[in-house]
């Protein structure tokens, strides 16, 4: 049944490829666990792989191509969220080729602004000890991320593992979170360090 259905989005992308309600249906198909939002905006076609809970705010934009950024996007949006896992993006957040990847648990806030090729990932991938990276069952280090509302994230950052971001916080462009980030602070840098208050 995904076959023929990815079939048809194949299709119809090559017809309809600036239709975002083409695209929706088609998603609304393939992920019907997913809580899908209103007004939600593709520019491009994102890569979605979603397995566990997800929930997707209204007036979202996910931007995946750079005709609609000139940003510079290395790729469209890719979104992963495994069997156990969950994803929850609040109402009118944006993202430029995000890579989200949740094994364990994402929390985005409302009104947050992603910029281009920013990596939010709740897991290592693989495990840090090299014995065990040989053997393919081995547990891997995952953490929850939180990140709050109204909350800006330069180009190029990636926001890694049991990481909090506070409300209204502000993250330099090409950064590296490895460390909660209170609220209304500018952290920039890699690792991110504390830059200064926004108040």
């Amino acid at each position: 049944m995904k076959s023929v259905i990815l079939k048809s989005y194949h299709f119809y992308k090559t017809v309809f490829s600036s239709h975002t309600s083409v695209k929706l249906f088609v998603y609304r198909l393939l992920y019907p666990q997913v809580k899908w939002g209103k007004n939600i905006r593709l520019n491009g076609s994102p890569i979605f792989r979603l397995s566990g809970d997800v929930e997707f705010g209204n007036d979202l934009i996910f931007t995946s191509h750079t005709r609609y950024n000139m940003v510079g996007i290395c790729k469209p949006c890719s979104i992963c969220v495994l069997s156990n896992a969950s994803l929850k993006i609040g109402n009118n957040s944006g993202f430029s080729g995000v890579s989200i990847y949740s094994a364990n648990s994402i929390s985005i806030g409302a009104y947050c602004n992603f910029g281009g090729n920013t990596s939010i990932w709740d897991t290592d991938f693989h495990p840090i000890d090299f014995n065990m990276r040989k053997d393919d069952n081995a547990s891997v280090l995952t953490n929850p991320i939180v990140i709050g509302d109204n909350v800006f994230v330069g180009a190029n950052t990636i926001i890694l593992k049991g990481v909090s971001i506070g409300d209204r916080s502000i993250i330099g462009a090409g950064s590296v979170v490895t460390k909660n980030v209170p609220a209304d602070q500018i952290w920039a840098g890699n690792p991110a360090k504390f830059i200064r208050n926004l108040s």
